[in-house]
């Protein structure tokens, strides 16, 4: 599609999104981290953080302008599961299966340990930084930018707004979306986004040579959940044995996935799909089975740092 053609479909866009959204919505529908090419917000001295981004349309090719990526990581006897999960291709996954035997025990210490095992959802999409306090030299420049519910929602409530007098918009749009003024601040000792907004609608830029050129730098977001992101079914499972103290996989189940994000709870950090070969320290290990399951945006943070000693 050429930058001219993707102009003129930009008004039909907003329909063909929410129809999307619905989708992520509705709980029976069916990453790793890198460093490199990822903005994400600081904190100053005070505590806060601000900047000003904007989300960007589909990369040329591709159809939606964000990724979604479920994942595991927790830890057992036999070490860590730091995993993305095959239900992002809409696939079994061993540890899907494993919670839903758990789950179905009736047991509630069972309950438990599925909460702490249970997937979590991440978003990805491309951003152009409108102004960036802490880091200038990221302003003008396009990255990936890794997000959890709370923001999502906040797309979701620009594109279906509750009040009928408000009017709708395409985040991701060039000419009529907004830019997102991101607010971070700490609420208890978790981030917290809840003042973030979007502004009112206008262009990203005046010049559609330059918007062109922007629309060239974005990443592909469907290399971020292409087959060769997750390891097959049976490397999984045996991962999963081992990290569980177990002789031999459990056995898999012919029934479809159950949904694991639905009325469980908990705690489900994302990391990239690769093999923990030590444990954590007994201070860090506990520090991170504290961490509270509805702040996503300060488990990714806290969870990196994590994933990084582990791999030491």
């Amino acid at each position: 599609m050429s930058f001219a053609d993707m102009k003129k479909r930009s008004k039909s866009d907003l329909s063909a999104l929410i129809k999307e959204t619905e989708k992520i919505s509705n709980p029976n529908s069916n990453f790793g981290d890198r460093d490199e090419g990822y903005w994400k917000p600081e904190l100053d001295k005070s505590g806060n953080g601000y900047a000003v981004i904007r989300f960007l349309p589909a990369p040329d090719g591709e159809e939606l302008p964000w990724a979604k990526m479920y994942s595991h990581a927790f830890q057992g006897p036999g070490g860590w599961y730091i995993e993305n999960s095959l239900t992002t291709l809409g696939q079994k996954d061993p540890v899907s299966e494993h919670n839903r035997e758990l789950w179905n025990s009736g047991n509630e210490a069972d309950k438990d340990t599925v909460r702490k095992q249970k997937r979590k959802l991440s978003y990805y999409a491309n951003i152009y930084v409108v102004k960036d306090a802490a880091n200038p030299h990221n302003e003008g420049q396009v990255f990936l930018y890794k997000f959890g519910k709370k923001i999502f929602d906040k797309i979701m409530e620009a594109m279906q707004p509750e009040f009928e007098d408000e009017t709708p918009i395409n985040p991701f749009d060039f000419w009529q979306g907004a830019n997102f003024k991101l607010k971070l601040k700490k609420v208890q000792g978790y981030w917290n986004y809840d003042s973030s907004e979007f502004d009112r609608p206008a262009p990203l830029l005046d010049d559609d040579d330059a918007l062109e050129a922007v629309w060239k730098k974005q990443y592909s977001l469907t290399a971020l959940t292409a087959a060769d992101q997750f390891k097959d079914y049976d490397q999984l499972a045996k991962r999963l044995a081992m990290v569980l103290g177990q002789k031999s996989p459990s056995r898999r189940y012919d029934e479809e996935t159950d949904n694991e994000d639905t009325g469980r709870g908990s705690f489900t950090p994302e990391f990239s799909s690769r093999q923990q070969k030590s444990e954590l320290p007994e201070e860090l290990s506990n520090q991170l089975n504290n961490i509270s399951s509805s702040k996503d945006e300060d488990e990714d943070d806290a969870l990196s740092y994590f994933q990084k000693l582990a791999e030491s």
